[in-house]
């Protein structure tokens, strides 16, 4: 079954209608300059609601943080993984042991020293200049799907209610990943647009 990640939220009210919905993944996303951006108070204050349901997994997505700082507002929050969306070297994976994943904002040329056993292995994204995610913007379901078939691989870029079937059938990833396309603006998540999302994976599943 394609694992569904919804990704930044920013209040328990939209956290509750991801893990409503059916979401397998909850996002918060710690990148200041992202429309997104939740600070560690306010995810711990979240957090002390959602993390009763042990069915979905707390992702923390961090650009260019040091090891320690990630730790901390994981372990702050209670959050399972760090989504690595910056340029972090391969090296980072190592200090998280085990509790981390990379972002690739395009296809990557080359994922030696990336990949680890855990799942997702990696996370696709399009390729939008000086934006950490959250653009809109189709990635390259070709290619990715080549990817797909060597690594249990988190789909994200500009997926919406209208086109996630599309992508789930082309890519066939590990999972998809979707903020800007179930929000009514930047920030704020649209429960009916969340629904739609996971009803359409859901259906190509049938």
């Amino acid at each position: 079954m394609t694992k569904i990640k919804i990704c930044g939220i920013k209040t328990v009210e939209d956290a509750l209608a991801a893990m409503e919905a059916g979401a397998d993944l909850i996002g918060f996303n710690f990148y200041p300059k992202s429309p997104r951006y939740i600070d560690v108070g306010r995810c711990r204050d979240i957090m002390s609601v959602m993390r009763k349901y042990g069915h979905v997994k707390y992702v923390a997505v961090f650009v260019n943080s040091s090891a320690e700082e990630i730790y901390a507002t994981m372990d702050t929050c209670g959050l399972a993984l760090a989504q690595l969306h910056g340029d972090e070297p391969a090296d980072m994976l190592n200090a998280l042991e085990g509790k981390a994943f990379k972002a690739f904002r395009g296809i990557p040329s080359d994922v030696t020293g990336y990949i680890r056993i855990e799942s997702p292995t990696l996370l696709v994204d399009a390729a939008v200049k000086g934006v950490y995610g959250g653009s809109g913007v189709t990635a390259d379901w070709s290619v990715a799907s080549e990817l797909a078939k060597k690594y249990p691989l988190l789909l994200a870029g500009g997926l919406t209610p209208e086109n996630v079937a599309d992508a789930v059938r082309q890519v066939r990833p590990w999972g998809v990943d979707v903020a800007s396309g179930v929000e009514s603006e930047p920030g704020k998540k649209d429960a009916a647009k969340i629904s739609a999302f996971v009803k359409a994976v859901r259906e190509v599943e049938k």
